[in-house]
């Protein structure tokens, strides 16, 4: 009996305390249900000075070529130059064999001496005839006749000395000069070879190339933009390798073109550049970084900030309370990855870079400077 009534205490006492526990429960931890804020990278907006160029295709050209040709013709008896070098106006480059050219200097020689002589007869005759034709001892037809013979003497010293002037002529043509300073190319003819004015092929081309030209094709809607800077000042061209690789060399623009071709809308955009070390050579491929815009302070963000949703870019900003807020931006052009914001971004504002993706509006933030990721160790980490 006493065993009953100890098992009914401790029950009873059990029912006591879970009766205490359900009336007095103890309060929820309230720092539990508030989320971390979130870890993103930010970049605080500077106005900067922007320079935006495009990078377009062109050919390399020489200022000047010139055709190496005979003027006589004649048998090509010596070459006088090395392929390749670079030669100087009026340098003989072919010897052709002057000796026929010669021959035919002393006959036209010989020819004016004889027409001097006869002259120098004439005009002898002539004046014998006249001081005759005074005192009536002759008549006027014999001292007529005499005058007329003086003049076709002298016609015919003037015609053979015109005659030596020509032969002396096709002598020095026989020494193939050069036309222009430059670096001739390979001879198309070798010695022994018969050459005239008439031949199709050139004895050997000659290219200025202290100076080239680069030609590319513009679009002619942006022609106008960049003639009125050019108006202003000169337009200061970069040149590039085929693969985008700066050369260090510069040029100026020349307004050369003329017509717009209809089925692309381009336009010839040419390009003047010194070449003192010949390093471009015509034909070559490369490419000319033109100047399109400039902007003394602009601002800027990165490509990766920019969220498009239905055609609207924006970008998150992080307001004074330290929460993310969506802002809807205009942007203008992409230069090395980074957008030009045209409005609805200011100076001084923290724009979100990364962690964009967890984001959501009036989200508490943790931002940490941004740290862009050049192009090296970008490659670098691609590798890897």
């Amino acid at each position: 009996m006493r065993i009953r009534q100890r098992q009914w205490s401790i029950l009873l006492a059990g029912l006591a305390v879970l009766g205490l526990a359900g009336c007095d429960p103890s309060p929820p931890d309230a720092t539990s249900e508030a989320p971390s804020p979130i870890p993103v990278s930010v970049m605080t907006l500077e106005a900067a000075d922007l320079s935006v160029t495009e990078d377009l295709p062109g050919r390399v050209s020489a200022v000047r070529t010139a055709e190496v040709r005979a003027q006589v013709t004649g048998i090509v008896k010596r070459r006088l130059f090395e392929e390749g070098r670079d030669v100087e106006t009026g340098k003989t480059l072919f010897q052709i064999d002057p000796a026929p050219f010669k021959a035919e200097v002393d006959i036209a020689t010989a020819a004016l001496q004889r027409a001097e002589a006869t002259l120098a007869q004439a005009r002898i005759k002539a004046e014998r005839l006249g001081s005759l034709r005074r005192s009536e001892a002759v008549s006027r037809q014999t001292y007529d006749d005499a005058a007329s013979l003086r003049d076709q003497t002298a016609a015919d010293v003037a015609q053979a000395r015109a005659t030596l002037a020509r032969r002396k002529l096709d002598l020095q043509f026989a020494s193939v000069e050069a036309p222009i300073a430059g670096r001739i190319d390979q001879t198309l003819v070798s010695e022994g070879a018969l050459v005239s004015p008439t031949d199709t092929t050139p004895m050997a081309r000659i290219q200025q190339i202290d100076q080239v030209y680069v030609d590319v094709r513009q679009s002619a809607s942006v022609l106008e933009t960049l003639r009125r800077q050019a108006g202003s000042a000169t337009l200061t061209v970069e040149i590039l390798d085929s693969d985008g690789k700066p050369l260090g060399m510069q040029g100026r623009i020349l307004f050369s073109g003329t017509q717009v071709d209809t089925g692309t809308g381009d336009v010839l955009l040419r390009v003047l550049v010194d070449n003192p070390q010949r390093r471009l050579l015509p034909g070559l491929y490369v490419q000319a970084r033109v100047p399109r815009a400039h902007y003394p302070a602009a601002l800027s963000v990165p490509q990766q900030a920019v969220v498009r949703t239905a055609g609207q870019a924006s970008v998150w900003v992080v307001d004074a309370k330290g929460q993310a807020q969506p802002v809807p931006i205009e942007l203008g052009e992409l230069v090395a990855r980074r957008y030009r914001v045209v409005s609805g971004l200011s100076a001084g504002q923290q724009v979100v870079i990364e962690g964009i993706e967890r984001l959501s509006e009036n989200t508490h933030v943790a931002p940490r400077p941004w740290q862009p990721i050049d192009a090296s160790e970008q490659f670098s980490a691609a590798e890897r």
